[in-house]
């Protein structure tokens, strides 16, 4: 099996950058992209089962395998939610899959976004993870938008094995995300 168009791109561009760019003494300090994890919270499912089932349908689409639900944690009365209810669900992206689609969300989803001018650089947790929401699943080209009855939004994110924010927003840049014009002027 071959390798993706991403990872060939990790190995041949982004890591001599990002050697020379914080002087890494060896190649295994510079910081790699370990998993990508999609995750959809649907209060909806609540009262519509079948909702859930269609977002599970297009994640597994838009992500290339099968999530799974998530379950509620604990009961909410007002929410009509008890503990263990189905209330959305995540996907875990590793190796093959996670490199295609981080190359699909780059190059053809998020220029699609309408109004799009660059994800905030603000989602960063202070250990080298980054987390962004898309709004609508339908700018993902696996999604048919004539036969979407609901729209839905995600959470992105990346876990990195950088150790600070900014060697993890420096891999993201060479991985081509499009951060803010505001925010680059770092």
């Amino acid at each position: 099996m071959s390798e993706t168009r991403y990872l060939t791109k990790y190995k041949g561009e982004v890591v001599p950058k990002l050697l020379e760019e914080f002087k890494y003494s060896n190649v295994m300090e510079v910081p790699r992209l370990v998993k990508v994890v999609i995750n959809v919270g649907l209060g909806d499912a609540i009262q519509d089962k079948k909702q859930l089932d269609n977002v599970i349908k297009n994640i597994g689409l838009i992500a290339g395998q099968r999530p799974v639900a998530t379950l509620a944690k604990k009961s909410i009365s007002n929410f009509k939610l008890r503990d263990g209810m189905p209330i959305g669900c995540k996907v875990t992206l590793r190796s093959r899959t996670m490199f295609e689609f981080v190359d699909r969300l780059v190059n053809l989803s998020l220029p699609r976004t309408r109004d799009f001018q660059g994800i905030s650089a603000k989602g960063f947790d202070g250990r080298g993870n980054f987390t962004f929401g898309i709004k609508e699943h339908t700018v993902f080209l696996e999604i048919d938008s004539d036969t979407v009855d609901k729209l839905h939004g995600m959470d992105i994110t990346f876990v990195t094995t950088a150790n600070t924010d900014e060697e993890a927003l420096a891999l993201l840049k060479h991985f081509g995300m499009p951060f803010e014009k505001k925010n680059q002027q770092n």
